[in-house]
């Protein structure tokens, strides 16, 4: 199968954020990708933070600052960020998840700066085929 520039760009987030979702343990019902205007994903997550409690948790990706964990408003506005993942823009599925378990447990040292994009969308694509071949096999789906 050939996929242009656009339909590998979406495939490797969506593969990532799917090996995401799988390390959390999560269904990843409550995800969503996007390539335009900027690449970002989105993971609704299980559990609360530490100062929030009465507000849903989301993991939030995109191309310019990498992971970030951020809590939702109660009034439609954007997401509050609680913390990035720090310099890695595209770190393991492994990585992130260990991440945030930290975060939900309330550890201080898991807060971070964003990342600073130094890669061009053929960079980024470059670095998701590892993904995109993953999600080209369907995966299990837990009973």
């Amino acid at each position: 199968m050939e996929l242009d520039f656009d339909d590998a760009l979406v495939w490797g987030l969506q593969g990532y954020v799917r090996r995401v979702t799988v390390e959390l343990g999560l269904t990843g019902e409550s995800s969503c990708v996007q390539a335009e205007p900027t690449a970002t994903l989105y993971l609704a997550l299980d559990g609360r933070l530490r100062g929030f409690p009465d507000r849903d948790v989301a993991l939030v990706w995109d191309e310019e600052c990498g992971w970030s964990v951020a809590v939702e408003t109660h009034s439609g506005e954007d997401l509050i960020i609680v913390a990035y993942f720090g310099a890695d823009l595209l770190p393991t599925p492994q990585a992130v998840a260990r991440w945030v378990r930290r975060l939900l447990r309330g550890e201080r040292g898991a807060v971070g700066q964003p990342a600073v994009a130094r890669w061009t969308r053929d960079d980024l694509v470059r670095r998701l085929v590892p993904y995109t071949a993953a999600e080209l096999v369907p995966m299990p789906r837990s009973a």
